[in-house]
């Protein structure tokens, strides 16, 4: 089955086109929050009716297929910004109706979830998924497709947004978490002792104390802190992904699954990846992270889930609505 897939959750504009086994897409990501320090609501909704459109037609145009070929249409409805969520679900409904090609809304996490099978078919239920970006931490027991249980979420802060804020705070160009990493080899991940939250208590994370620890010290000592930045930052990167793994290796002792799949845009972090390398062999345990290119919100997971929905005869209504909030949990075959 041909499945469209569209993506307008929060700052990325993404399209794809997926058919089980080829895949055309195409992702960018907007640079007009970078002078506000944070994704702004209003601007991101603007951007995605200015680029969807335009990467619709790049990827038809670079696939050779024809809109008429397509037979089905999945969309991103949730969770995520509301007025980008529209954008998106908008335009996906609209070629619906006037295609006749069926429709189908996707929860943005379980597009997370599953991204791995667009480069790894044979990952297979059950596995542990570690969702975990700007906006979301979250530890997923994945008993099978459609069937999850929230085993572990972050009670404040998402690991990325500690990144990406204190980043902001030491003068760097948001989102700041990929250049923190960058920075972050040639550093001293040791040099500061900032908090590890919750390290040893359960399975949810906290990093908002982590936050507040690195900003009381800056103003205690900015012009310091400052001129120590690399080293600083580092040491942030250093205390969240200690936690991130931690969190992990104890989730698989719980609950004996020794497949991890781990997504979103920090399973880009290189220093996550090497703690993850180093803690599933200790553990002995199967750690699979996506290719860079899938780390970041994408339109092709959501084409993936919405390819196994519409396959299993799941078809949503035209008036489903955007859902800022909407859970792993109360995901349901006939929910709308």
């Amino acid at each position: 089955m041909l499945v469209l897939g569209i993506e307008t959750s929060c700052d990325e504009t993404s399209v794809a086109l997926w058919d089980g086994k080829t895949l055309t897409h195409r992702v960018t990501t907007q640079d007009v929050h970078q002078a506000w320090g944070g994704v702004v609501p209003e601007l991101a909704s603007r951007d995605h009716q200015r680029l969807i459109l335009p990467l619709l037609k790049e990827v038809f145009a670079e696939s050779g297929i024809s809109l008429s070929e397509v037979q089905g249409i999945a969309a991103t409805a949730g969770p995520g910004l509301v007025g980008a969520l529209l954008v998106g679900l908008n335009v996906a409904k609209g070629l619906s109706l006037g295609f006749g090609i069926p429709f189908i809304a996707i929860n943005h996490l379980e597009g997370h979830l599953w991204v791995h099978q667009l480069e790894n078919q044979d990952i297979v239920p059950p596995f542990l998924g570690l969702i975990v970006s700007g906006g979301h931490t979250e530890l997923v027991k994945v008993n099978d497709f459609g069937n999850y249980e929230v085993i572990g979420q972050t009670r404040d802060d998402a690991a990325g947004e500690a990144l990406d804020k204190l980043g902001v705070l030491f003068g760097m160009t948001f989102p700041a978490g990929a250049d923190i990493d960058k920075m972050s080899q040639e550093a001293n991940g040791r040099a500061y002792n900032f908090p590890r939250a919750m390290i040893r208590d359960g399975l949810d994370f906290s990093f908002s104390g982590l936050k507040t620890a690195v900003r009381m010290q800056w103003e205690r000592d900015r012009d310091t802190l400052f001129a120590d930045r690399t080293d600083v930052l580092a040491s942030v990167q250093e205390a969240v992904m200690e936690v991130l793994a931690a969190k992990v290796t104890k989730a698989v002792e719980q609950t004996g699954i020794t497949t991890v799949c781990i997504s979103g845009g920090v399973a880009a972090n290189s220093r996550l990846r090497e703690l993850m390398a180093i803690a599933a062999e200790e553990s002995s345990y199967r750690v699979v992270f996506p290719s860079i290119t899938f780390c970041t919100d994408n339109a092709a997971m959501i084409a993936l889930v919405g390819q196994k929905r519409l396959i299993a005869g799941e078809q949503s209504p035209l008036d489903f609505p955007a859902k800022p909030g909407w859970t792993l949990e109360s995901l349901h075959p006939t929910a709308g």
